[in-house]
Formats: C-alpha cells, structure tokens, sequence
C-alpha cells in the first residue's frame, strides 16, 4: 500500500514535538530503572513501554489527525512498527554491550536515534498514511 501523504513538513514537526516529549519521558525512566539498578535491557524495555502509549495518544491525535475509528484499526500497524523500531534500537544496545559499553547513557541514545528515524518513516508511510 502506497501512501498519500506527501512529505510534510509540519508533520514531521509535529511528529518530533512528541518525539521529544516520548524520548524526555521514556529516557528519564531508562535512567531512573539503571539507576535502581535494573540492568541495561530491562531498563530500556521498561523505558520503551511507558513512552508507547503517550507516543500512540499524541501521534494519532495530533501529528497525524485520524479519527476514532481509525485510530482502531491503526493500532495493530502501529504496534508492528514499534517492534520493529525497538528491535533496531534494541540491537544497538547490544552491539554496545558486546563492545564492552554497558549501563550506558550513550549506548541509548545512539539506539534512540535509530528507533525514531524507523518509527518516524513507519508512522507516516505505514500506520497513519491515507490509503489509496
């Protein structure tokens, strides 16, 4: 399925507003479960989870306008996307740790930066794009 959507500019920026507000949330919860003393993968899961549905709430809503019922069937899209983005994300974490860089702030946000550009382009070409 083709996408109607063109490239937006405004989406895009709505789409990193929350981005920011999911990364600051999802972050300081990364840090906070390390912090405690979770370990890396448990923390960035932990992380990840609590941003999933603030992110869902605010980029169907907002960035990306669908209606109620859209919103519905784009659930299962978006939940697909999300695996897909962690996963990458995910595998970052772990080349780092297997590279001897652990408990690292870095290493996170190195795999955030990877999660967003594949959620982004999901999000817009996937889960919330006007069908043909």
């Amino acid at each position: 399925m083709r996408s109607r959507r063109q490239f937006d500019l405004l989406t895009l920026g709505k789409f990193a507003v929350v981005g920011f507000i999911n990364t600051f949330v999802g972050y300081a919860v990364i840090l906070s479960a390390l912090w405690s003393g979770c370990g890396d993968i448990v923390s960035n899961m932990i992380g990840y989870a609590t941003g999933l549905f603030v992110s869902y709430a605010l980029n169907s809503r907002w960035t990306f306008s669908t209606g109620r019922l859209a919103r519905a069937a784009a659930g299962w899209r978006y939940l697909l996307v999300f695996a897909i983005a962690y996963a990458a994300n995910l595998m970052v974490v772990i080349i780092a740790g297997a590279w001897g860089v652990t408990h690292s702030a870095w290493a996170h946000l190195a795999g955030l930066g990877v999660y967003s550009i594949l959620f982004y382009l999901g999000s817009a070409n996937f889960v919330f794009a006007r069908r043909l």
